[in-house]
């Protein structure tokens, strides 16, 4: 008789921990809206549930292009987020919509492509790859949904001296996320411009034997920079200012620093973390 109290007197204190931290964490909540390759890659996956256990603080996220990241924050319907487009960014806090900005990490935009490489552009330059392609007439994938990686492109395009695509057969623009737009990429043989934590998710898939390759890479102009945003209260009183810089201050911890930095696939690195 003594056992069976026992054991229901421990299922009962379980019980009530469980609802007590269930309850903690609800009334502790973000809502964050962030980019596909955060999400795509598998990082907020590895890197939230040690931020819940250290802060109690519950986070979830939705991925999209940053440009419709930066809108939904606008829009008060998040509470910060965690994009890469540092130019839009700027603007954004400018504009009274983001408050504080904290660079976390950084990878960069690489040009992949078939290993047979029909246009030629391997080694060459970004701006000489995206004349080579064009004058090839080469499938190009644009992801076309205004991403951090869409702006970077089009802004590669207009230092190339080239006008940016738009109805011209070779060039589709998919309105798709980073992973989708490199698959159908592989499908038409033809290049696609990914940020690298993104390529290498694209490997691991593959079996780390990828058909699309990295042809281009190395020019300083495709350093791809993340940054945590919180929303500036005045235009957005309801939303969680103060646990959106917790989560920020926290991502630019040495304990989370680490973190990042331990997050491999097939021994790579998908991101470098580098918060001032």
């Amino acid at each position: 008789m003594y056992g069976k109290k026992l054991i229901s007197s421990i299922l009962v204190t379980a019980i009530l921990l469980s609802f007590t931290s269930y309850a903690q964490a609800n009334d502790k909540s973000l809502m964050m809206a962030t980019t596909t390759s955060t999400d795509n890659t598998g990082l907020l996956d590895y890197l939230i549930p040690h931020f819940e256990k250290e802060t109690g603080i519950a986070l979830k996220w939705t991925a999209t292009g940053t440009g419709k990241a930066l809108k939904l924050g606008q829009n008060c319907d998040v509470d910060l987020l965690l994009v890469h487009a540092p130019p839009a960014e700027k603007a954004y806090i400018k504009k009274g919509y983001g408050k504080d900005r904290q660079e976390i990490m950084y990878n960069d935009f690489v040009i992949i492509g078939p290993g047979s490489d029909p246009a030629g552009i391997k080694g060459k330059n970004i701006s000489e790859a995206l004349v080579a392609v064009k004058n090839q007439t080469a499938p190009f994938m644009s992801r076309g949904d205004d991403s951090g990686t869409n702006k970077k492109e089009k802004l590669l395009w207009k230092n190339a001296g080239i006008a940016l695509p738009d109805k011209e057969t070779w060039y589709v623009q998919t309105g798709q996320g980073m992973l989708a737009t490199i698959n159908m990429a592989q499908e038409k043989k033809g290049y696609t411009m990914t940020d690298r934590g993104t390529y290498i998710k694209y490997q691991d898939i593959q079996g780390g034997n990828a058909p699309l390759k990295v042809l281009v890479e190395g020019d300083s102009i495709l350093l791809n920079q993340y940054s945590v945003l919180t929303l500036d209260p005045t235009n957005c009183p309801k939303a969680e200012y103060d646990l959106a810089l917790e989560f920020s201050n926290w991502m630019a911890s040495k304990s989370a620093q680490k973190l990042i930095g331990d997050f491999r696939l097939l021994g790579q690195k998908l991101f470098i973390p580098n918060a001032k």
